[in-house]
């Protein structure tokens, strides 16, 4: 069989369970069904995570994504909501401190809620999804770009290809994930959930989700900040007392920095709101609240060196999907 020749990837942003948006962000870059699978002449699809939870169906979503993927139209980078479900869902090895990987609290079965309802009367959905998200790259690097969830670490992506053989992660480093504040706990808490650093004099805030936050998320491309503000990235604001404050030593040293000169590079994860448009000249997040409302979105990506605003394609969730009646 002849190898099919990609002149181009489109990136697609967090989903959780808007499927129906999917299709349409799908259609609209050109893909066509054909014997149920998505597909297009000449393309690829790269999904950046988060297929699963809060949104109305996973499972659709699910098998739109796996089928792409399993027939070579598409690749996909696992999120922290993968992730999340995978530990969630894994019995934990003898004499350790919890029977699953992730423990069964009231706020982490919050947060999979919606998936864990919606997969429950389908057992062998649940194990084929389970297998899969054990096999899902934790990044990837093509010739012209690269994708993560949420951060590109350099030394944390060396050091998981180094334990892991490739970009995908062993059974073992999975259950060795799962212990807090190790070494592979900390590689997918940066690579899935991105830099963040401490609220200062032990604060907390409330997110808008409904969550305490001792920690804010931040940007890892910015060079030379000086106050607080200036590395913050999440939809909640800091407090302003605590906004205007400069960066002490400490947190510098917390902070690392893409650097333009290289490759672009596509995210997810961060809850972006207004027009997509880049971070920086190489870096694009695609996550713009699709289940909240906001949009799906993706980007053509040809051979540029620079993310181009007018590459970015969407769906506005709420006028063409949910208001369209």
């Amino acid at each position: 069989m002849t190898e099919r020749v990609v002149s181009g990837y489109d990136l697609i942003g967090d989903v959780h369970g808007c499927a129906l948006s999917l299709k349409i962000l799908l259609s609209r870059l050109g893909y066509v069904q054909k014997n149920g699978i998505y597909q297009h002449p000449e393309r690829q699809a790269i999904f950046i995570g988060d297929l699963v939870d809060r949104g109305p169906h996973i499972r659709e979503a699910l098998h739109l994504v796996h089928d792409m993927v399993s027939a070579g139209h598409a690749q996909i980078v696992m999120g922290n909501h993968e992730y999340n479900y995978l530990c969630y869902q894994t019995p934990a090895p003898s004499g350790f401190a919890q029977p699953y990987l992730r423990s069964h609290t009231p706020r982490h079965r919050r947060i999979l809620e919606e998936t864990l309802q919606q997969l429950a009367n389908y057992p062998d959905d649940q194990r084929d999804f389970l297998n899969w998200f054990q096999e899902m790259p934790l990044y990837l690097e093509l010739e012209h770009f690269r994708a993560v969830h949420a951060c590109w670490h350099q030394e944390y992506i060396d050091r998981f290809t180094e334990l892991n053989g490739g970009n995908r992660m062993t059974r073992g480093f999975l259950f060795r994930s799962a212990v807090e504040d190790s070494l592979e706990w900390t590689i997918m808490d940066r690579l899935l959930r991105g830099t963040h650093l401490r609220l200062p004099n032990n604060e907390v805030m409330i997110s808008r989700d409904g969550f305490e936050r001792h920690y804010f998320r931040t940007k890892f491309w910015v060079r030379d900040p000086y106050y607080l503000v200036d590395v913050v990235f999440q939809p909640d604001p800091l407090p302003p007392h605590l906004a205007r404050l400069p960066l002490t030593r400490e947190q510098r040293a917390d902070l690392i920095c893409y650097r333009e000169d290289q490759k672009p590079l596509f995210i997810g994860h961060y809850w972006c709101q207004g027009e997509p448009e880049p971070l920086a000249a190489n870096i694009a997040c695609l996550d713009y609240s699709a289940v909240k409302y906001g949009k799906l979105v993706a980007y053509r990506m040809d051979q540029e060196t620079r993310i181009q605003k007018d590459k970015f394609v969407w769906v506005d969730v709420a006028r063409e999907v949910i208001f369209s009646d």
